[in-house]
Order: structure tokens, then sequence, then C-alpha cells
């Protein structure tokens, strides 16, 4: 659908984000450039989980800035958001008091979660029926919507709040959601994004056994091969990111650095199977013809692609037929890379962190590659940006495409800032 006069602008004016690559969003993106990986060849106690390796953070959280009272009810998926938030919030105001810009029913949260904190309930439950006692806050622990409350209760975000549960989707559906609310005027600012964290043996032997996880057993630069004939399923990451949007008028009036503007969303579904994408591809064609037409351009406007690019058979095929149908005349000139590459898949922070590479490529002009593509698939025959990044370029509108179990499809464009 197309905008109105009446609707408003959305910028991005701060992001925040954490993973095997980085503490913050600055560490992550230099750990692109420099084309290091955020996976390793990890042990996992079950002989029988194929996968081997996996994108764990390998550092000790900095949450010495939260309270007590308010980490002692959070899971890990939730510690990573609010981390990821606090980065956000102060890249967005820096030393000025969100209350002094805001009304606190005028700003909201959308934080989104594939599967939450079921490392914990799992623990907790088995604590209960070994000693018939465990945390006592194992409840609110084990809300998917606790990771959107404690970002609503730090800074007292008493505007919409919303928790999507929309598998590897939900970071770009908390985007899109936010994004609409503020068009919309139901909101001037709103933080919206996903986090994960998948460490339990039961939880990783549950995607492991569904074969969506990599298969490869040694080589690192097969364990993750967005696009490649070598590829055999993605590798699981933990992290989280966190997009702060503002109504652009309040933003410019305030004197903001406005990072970028989102001006197109598209979201539909396949409704056809839990892990395959729909062979007709039209979920996937759908939500980015949507997201074009909010944003009124074509083919000849879009810069780069951050595409979905998990390293599975049938997502990557189905990913580059799904592009042609968008854009039949131009997409071979278009370059799309996978920073899955680099990351691992974050699951619910897939969407939102990749959306901060897309800030990025635009702030930079710099397109980052698709590491590990050393053996083309056929079928991939698109401009995936195989291993070399490409520098000073002129980038001005960039589309996100991520992609989730039970059929959920997003798309996203980003524009540089006018």
């Amino acid at each position: 659908m197309g905008s109105s006069q009446s609707e408003r602008r959305v910028v991005v004016t701060g992001y925040g984000a954490i993973s095997s690559l980085g503490r913050d969003s600055t560490e992550i993106w230099d750990a692109i450039i420099d084309k290091r990986v955020g996976y390793a060849k990890e042990p996992h106690p079950d002989p029988s989980v194929v996968a081997k390796f996996f994108g764990f953070i390998p550092f000790q959280l900095d949450l010495k800035r939260f309270p007590k009272s308010l980490l002692k009810t959070l899971p890990r998926f939730a510690k990573l958001g609010i981390s990821a938030a606090d980065e956000a919030v102060r890249m967005a105001f820096g030393n000025v008091a969100i209350d002094d810009v805001y009304d606190p029913f005028e700003r909201g949260v959308i934080f989104g979660s594939g599967w939450g904190s079921l490392d914990d309930t799992i623990h907790h439950n088995d604590e209960y029926r070994a000693e018939g006692l465990s945390n006592p806050f194992s409840n609110i622990l084990a809300m998917y919507s606790v990771g959107t409350a404690a970002i609503s209760i730090r800074w007292n975000l008493r505007g919409y709040q919303n928790t999507p549960v929309a598998a590897c989707a939900t970071g770009s559906m908390s985007i899109g959601d936010a994004y609409e609310i503020i068009r919309q005027g139901r909101a001037k600012m709103m933080l919206a994004g996903g986090g994960e964290s998948i460490k339990g043996s039961f939880n990783v032997w549950t995607v492991d056994i569904l074969g969506a996880l990599s298969k490869e057993q040694d080589i690192v630069e097969k364990a993750c091969c967005p696009f490649s004939l070598d590829r055999s399923g993605f590798v699981m990451s933990e992290g989280a990111a966190v997009l702060c949007l503002e109504d652009y008028e309040t933003a410019k009036r305030r004197g903001a650095r406005v990072l970028g503007e989102i001006v197109g969303y598209g979201s539909y579904s396949d409704a056809r199977d839990w892990t395959s994408p729909a062979p007709d591809c039209l979920g996937r064609l759908k939500s980015i013809e949507a997201a074009c037409d909010q944003a009124r351009v074509s083919g000849e406007d879009i810069d780069y692609i951050n595409a979905h690019g998990t390293s599975t058979q049938l997502n990557d095929a189905n990913e580059t037929e799904s592009l042609k149908l968008a854009f039949p005349q131009r997409i071979g000139d278009i370059p799309v890379s996978s920073t899955k590459s680099y990351t691992g898949h974050l699951i619910a922070g897939a969407g939102a962190i990749e959306s901060i590479f897309c800030l990025k490529t635009i702030e930079t002009g710099t397109i980052p590659a698709t590491v590990h593509l050393n053996n083309r698939d056929p079928k991939c025959d698109l401009d995936y940006v195989p291993n070399d990044h490409r520098f000073g370029r002129t980038v001005d509108t960039t589309l996100n495409v991520n992609y989730g179990f039970g059929g959920a499809n997003t798309a996203l464009i980003f524009r540089k800032a006018s």
C-alpha cells in the first residue's frame, strides 16, 4: 500500500547489538569487515546431535549498569536484549533524557524471541522434579514477553508493547510492526528487535533432529556457506539486536542524528509447511512487493539486498528464485549477500542485526561479502558478492529479507536519510 500525506515518516536514530562477534554493533561490524566469523566447533554432550558448529557468545556479559532487581528475573535472551537496547538508546539520545523528548505514553517497545527462555524453563522443571523447589521467579522467567517487559521497565516505555514469536522472521517483524505503529501516529518512539539464546542440550537437539543445522563436522568454511554447493544447514548462534525508531519530525526538531529511514515493510505467509519454504515463492514475493509498493521503489532503486541466506539447501535455492520473481529485469545487477556467513543464525535476532548491517552499508558504502562462497551452486546464480567486500559504493536504498519456520516472510526497505 502506498503512503498518504497524513502518515508519518519513520527514521532510525540508534541501534545496538550483541553476538558472538562482539559486545556491540561496532565490534560486530568491524569483525565482518575483517572477515572474522562468530562460530566455531563446540562439543555437545549428546553424541546423537549431528551439528558440531555453534555461534555461542564466548565472553562474559557486562550487565553492571542494570539493577539486580531487574536482572534476577531475566533469562539469557532477555539479558542480551536489554544490552542491545541500552546501546541503541545511548546512540539515539546520548546524554539527553528520553523524558525530555517524549512522554512515557508516546514511546513503546516490540521485542520478540523464537524460543524465548526454554533453556531456563527446562532447567527449572528438572530442578523442581528433583528437589520439589526451584527459582521463585520461574514463572516470570518463562514468559516470552519478559524481554519486552524488561525493556519497558528499564526505560519507562508506557506506550505500545508487543512480543512477536515468528521464528527467524521475528526481528524483522518487530521492526516492521514498530514502523507501522509510528507511521500511523500511535507512537512517536519505539525500540524494536529480537533476541535468542538456545544452548541447552534438549533445545539444540530439537532443531538438529529436524535436519536444519549444519552437518559439517570439521571445516569451518563449509559449516556456514550460503549459496554454495557445500551448504548443509545453518549454524545456530545467540545474540540480540534492537533499533530505536522515531517520528521523523520529532527527531529532526531535537537535532537527532538520523541513521536511515524505513520506507517500506511487507509480511505475507506461506501457509504450507513447518520448515520448508513454499515452492511457489509467493509469500516471499508478496512481502517484497508490498515493501516496494509502500516505499514507492522498484528494482531500479535497490542498491543492495541483505539476504536471509541460511546455508540450507531449500532456503537458498528458494530465495534465489523469489528474488528473480521480484526483480526480473534487474536482479542480476543488484549485489546480494548473506551476513549469516559471519554471524551464524541469530534466529529472532537475525532480522534485527541484519537491518543494522543494511544501515551500516548505507553509511559506509561497503557491501559485505558472502564469505565461504567457494563452490557456487548453479541454482544460486545471482550476484552474491563472493568472498570479497565491495568498498566505496553509493548505497542509498537497501532491502532486508527474512523468513521463518511456519512460513513467516518479511521484507524491510531502508533508505539514506534526506
